[in-house]
């Protein structure tokens, strides 16, 4: 019983760090951009569901909606005001750009809603569902299932679909992709979108499980996100969720064996490991740069 609650917690931790290390895995597969403000976007999510539902009194789908909605226009919004300029400008002053960005909005997120942290009503009202006579929970299924579909669609969105094709082609060669009629820019920004509402998403998640926000939540699950897509190999759809659920279930197993305060170092610890024995990660492939 205590094992299989155990497992439920992993799966449902790991499926949240899968949500967003997928986003950070779709912006460097095609620009090759570690974008630092996708967990502030996540922060952002979490607060516009504490507005429309504790202080709007709104229904909770369309909290889920307006989260949604409202980090997909973020992320395009930050991508066309401070990335998109430094198209071709050398990576650092982007990575640079990317970490000002979140210092931005974790600032900005203070200043209108102060430091404390606010409580994020419930999604649903049952927490539990009873399954053979075990008591399961509902948010963590709920979150395994959206995870699961998420990565599908996703998946299918890359390799089936006109659109994925063009983003495969920039990721390839973003030069020749232009001059084959891809716009480039736009491919950027949808990429941007498709990142930005899966951070929406990871943010409805994380405050059903959590149930609060607070203007700094997005730096340690966006740090925890990037170590899940380095491990699993970053660029790699299914390399980002088998990364998350090994540093969720690293997280959860650690805490149940009443070393909690250690939990963060463990997943550090794996990252390293992975790191020395393959450094592409575990699904991700070696890139070989012209010189």
């Amino acid at each position: 019983m205590t094992f299989l609650t155990q497992l439920l917690n992993g799966l449902q931790l790991g499926s949240i760090y899968a949500l967003v290390a997928l986003g950070y895995t779709m912006v460097y597969g095609i620009i090759l951009l570690l974008n630092f403000a996708h967990g502030d976007i996540i922060m952002v999510g979490a607060y516009i569901s504490w507005i429309v539902m504790a202080k709007l009194g709104m229904s909770p789908a369309l909290a889920v909606v307006l989260s949604v909605a409202g980090c997909t226009l973020l992320g395009v919004l930050i991508d066309k005001v401070a990335y998109a300029p430094l198209r071709n400008a050398p990576r650092l002053s982007i990575l640079i750009t990317a970490i000002g960005v979140s210092y931005f909005l974790e600032n900005g997120a203070q200043l209108v809603f102060g430091a404390d942290a606010k409580v994020v009503p419930a999604f649903i009202s049952t927490s539990t569902i009873k399954v053979g006579g075990v008591s399961l929970s509902l948010n963590a299924i709920i979150t395994i299932i959206v995870t699961a579909v998420c990565t599908v669609v996703l998946q299918l969105l890359v390799q089936k679909t006109k659109l994925g094709k063009a983003m495969r082609a920039v990721s390839e060669d973003m030069g020749a992709a232009r001059l084959m009629g891809i716009n480039v820019n736009t491919t950027i920004s949808f990429t941007f979108a498709l990142g930005s509402a899966l951070a929406g998403i990871g943010a409805v998640l994380y405050s059903m499980a959590y149930s609060q926000a607070t203007p700094t939540m997005g730096i340690m699950l966006g740090t925890k996100a990037f170590v899940a897509a380095v491990l699993g190999g970053i660029g790699s759809i299914p390399g980002a969720v088998i990364g998350g659920l090994l540093v969720g279930f690293a997280e959860v197993f650690v805490s149940a064996l009443g070393l909690s305060v250690w939990k963060d170092a463990v997943v550090f610890l794996l990252l390293i490991i992975v790191l020395v024995v393959k450094p592409t990660g575990i699904l991700g492939r070696t890139m070989n740069e012209k010189v």
